[in-house]
C-alpha cells in the first residue's frame, strides 16, 4: 500500500503544483521518484512529527496542499494537539497518511501499534477519516481527498497487502461504500485492510449454505449513511470488522449511527481488538489470531450469532 501511495502522490503532484510532501524521517528511498520530479516540494521534517503538522498548517495557510507521511502511531498519538488546534480548528486542507496502521508493525511492540487512532481522530471536528482496504482504494481515495478542502487522515498498511480490486474504484468519493458481494443471510461491513479476510469468511459461510453480503467501508468519517439505512432495513444480522479497537473506531461509529436510527429487528456485532494492549511479540498474522481477526475465528463467531451449529 505504501508503494501505491508513493506512486499516486507523485502522479498527483506532477499535475498539481500545490501538493507538498512532508516526511517524518522515513520513506526517503520510497519517494525518490517524487523528489526527482518535484525536487522543491519534498521536506524531511525529521523525528519531529508534531512540528511537521505545524509546518503543514503554515504551508496550507499559504495556499498549498501539504501531505504528512510517517508511521501511523507517531503521526497521530504524538501530534493530537497540533492536529486538533493547527489543522481542524482552522479547517486546513492537510492530508495525514499513517503507514503501518493497526497491527502491521506487531513485531516491533506496542509503541508501533495503532489500534485507537481512528477513534481518536474521528472525534475531531472537520476531520475526515479514511481506511482504504488495498492499493486500489488508496489511489482512488487519495485523488478524492484533493477534491475537497478539509483535514483528512488516511491509515494505510505497510506492504504486501492483497489487491482486492482489479482497478481503482471509479468515481469513489469520501463517504461512499463499495459493494463487494451480494447475500441475504447477513451483512459484513469490512473496514480497511481486513477486507480480504472478510471475503474469506464470506466464502467459508457460503460453503455452508449461508450467504453474506459484503461491503467495503473505506471511509469512517463521513459514513455512508444511505448504505447503512438500506443495510439495517434489509438484514437482521450486521457485523463490522476492523483492525482497530472495538471502542471508537468503525464499529463504534456504526453503533452510534444505529443508536440515532434504531432498527429493532437488526442486531449489530463488532469485530476488532478488545480494550487491552497486545504485549506479545509476533508478526501481524499472529497478532490477528490473538485477537480473533482471522477468517476462521470470524466465521465461528458469526455461526454462533446466527444460531447455526458449528461443523464437527
Amino acid at each position: 500500500m505504501r508503494n501505491a501511495f508513493a506512486k499516486a502522490i507523485t502522479e498527483l503532484a506532477i499535475a498539481d503544483e500545490r501538493i507538498v510532501l512532508l516526511s517524518g524521517d522515513i520513506g526517503n528511498r520510497l519517494f525518490d521518484d517524487f523528489k526527482a520530479r518535484c525536487p522543491d516540494r519534498f521536506y524531511n521534517c525529521g523525528v519531529a512529527e508534531a512540528n511537521m503538522i505545524g509546518v503543514a498548517a503554515g504551508l496550507a495557510m499559504c495556499g498549498l496542499r501539504p501531505v504528512c507521511y510517517t508511521i501511523a502511531p507517531f503521526v497521530t498519538y504524538r501530534c493530537i494537539e497540533q492536529i486538533r488546534v493547527d489543522l481542524c480548528y482552522h479547517r486546513l486542507p492537510v492530508t495525514i497518511v499513517g503507514t503501518g496502521a493497526g497491527l502491521a508493525y506487531a513485531s516491533l511492540g506496542g509503541t508501533h501499534h495503532s489500534c485507537e487512532e481512528v477513534g481518536m481522530l474521528r472525534l475531531l471536528p472537520e476531520m475526515n477519516v479514511l481506511t482504504p482496504a488495498d492499493a486500489m482504494e488508496v489511489r482512488a481515495l487519495l485523488r478524492a481527498t484533493f477534491q475537497q478542502d478539509q483535514p483528512t487522515y488516511m491509515r494505510i498498511g505497510k506492504k504486501g497487502e492483497p489487491i482486492v480490486h482489479a482497478a481503482p474504484p471509479a468515481g469513489l468519493a469520501l463517504g461512499q461504500s463499495i459493494p463487494m458481494r451480494a447475500g441475504k443471510d447477513l451483512c459484513l461491513l469490512a473496514n480497511g485492510v481486513l477486507l480480504p479476510i472478510v471475503l474469506q469468511a464470506a466464502d467459508q459461510l457460503s460453503a455452508e449454505g449461508i450467504t453474506a453480503e459484503v461491503i467495503s467501508f473505506p471511509t469512517v468519517k463521513p459514513l455512508d449513511e444511505a448504505a447503512l439505512r438500506r443495510i439495517f432495513a434489509s438484514h437482521t444480522l450486521i457485523a463490522t470488522i476492523e483492525e482497530h479497537s472495538v471502542l471508537g473506531g468503525f464499529g463504534g461509529a456504526v453503533a452510534e449511527w444505529l443508536a440515532d436510527h434504531p432498527h429493532p429487528e437488526a442486531r449489530l456485532v463488532r469485530f476488532g481488538t478488545p480494550d487491552n494492549f497486545y504485549h506479545d511479540i509476533g508478526d501481524q498474522d499472529e497478532a490477528r489470531a490473538h485477537f480473533g481477526l482471522t477468517a476462521e475465528a470470524i466465521t465461528t463467531a458469526l455461526r454462533r450469532s446466527l444460531n447455526v451449529a458449528c461443523s464437527p
